[in-house]
């Protein structure tokens, strides 16, 4: 059976994508990270969801309590609201300029690159992660340029493996709205999975994130499950400059 490596957040893209491959006939290796967000109840999710799909599943251990000398990431990823308490995750449309508060410096590089020694390592053919269209203006890393960039620097730093894997990000050209669609035909359990940057028991309905994932399954059509603190809050999007 083929094999592929996958980012997993337990969010909509990464959970959709997950379900996607494993109906491809992928043997799926799930890989969540731990690097000090303050919502790291997405990993207990995807732990959940991997269990539903019958995959492997790893958290990847990037934040450790100081001792012995040694750093957490978080602590090294400075002025990203998603790993510094002293900035807070902003409320808002995920389009408007204070969601680049939530950008975590380098982090697809640094998780595809990790995924990428995985598989390796395991000799899988494919490292795939959820990056959609939508996160291209506020995320640099979620960028068709970068992936393809990245591909080709570590290909040409794994020439020897067995089968040389490659980067896929399916998603790169679809919005969230259409990622909703095509997990709903595939049976995704909506309701599993999770979202919200503020990592309290349920989503805020406020965040950047969890006003996309309301208008991706508004402009889908799709019902959405989801319990929110607040689910009237619905900023309008910027205009385009």
């Amino acid at each position: 059976m083929k094999k592929a490596v996958s980012l997993m957040s337990g969010g909509m893209d990464s959970t959709t994508l997950a379900y996607m491959l494993k109906s491809q006939g992928y043997d799926l290796h799930l890989l969540s990270f731990d690097y000090g967000q303050r919502h790291r109840k997405e990993l207990f999710v995807a732990m959940q969801l991997a269990k539903e799909l019958g995959a492997d599943h790893d958290i990847v251990g990037l934040h450790v309590d100081l001792e012995e000398g040694f750093l957490p990431l978080a602590a090294l990823l400075k002025g990203s609201s998603l790993t510094d308490e002293a900035v807070p995750v902003p409320d808002g449309h995920y389009a408007e300029e204070s969601m680049k508060q939530t950008v975590v410096p380098n982090r697809n590089a640094i998780m595809l690159s990790i995924a990428y020694g995985v598989a390796v390592a395991e000799g899988a053919k494919l490292v795939a992660f959820g990056a959609h269209s939508g996160d291209h203006a506020i995320y640099p890393d979620c960028r068709p340029e970068f992936v393809h960039a990245l591909n080709h620097a570590l290909i040409l730093g794994n020439e020897w493996a067995d089968p040389v894997p490659r980067i896929e990000g399916p998603f790169l050209d679809r919005t969230k709205a259409q990622i909703a669609t095509i997990g709903q035909g595939l049976g995704v359990p909506w309701e599993k999975t999770w979202t919200c940057y503020k990592g309290g028991e349920i989503h805020c309905g406020r965040c950047g994130t969890c006003v996309e994932r309301r208008e991706a399954f508004r402009l889908a059509r799709v019902e959405d499950p989801t319990k929110y603190i607040d689910d009237t809050y619905d900023p309008p999007a910027p205009e385009a400059s």
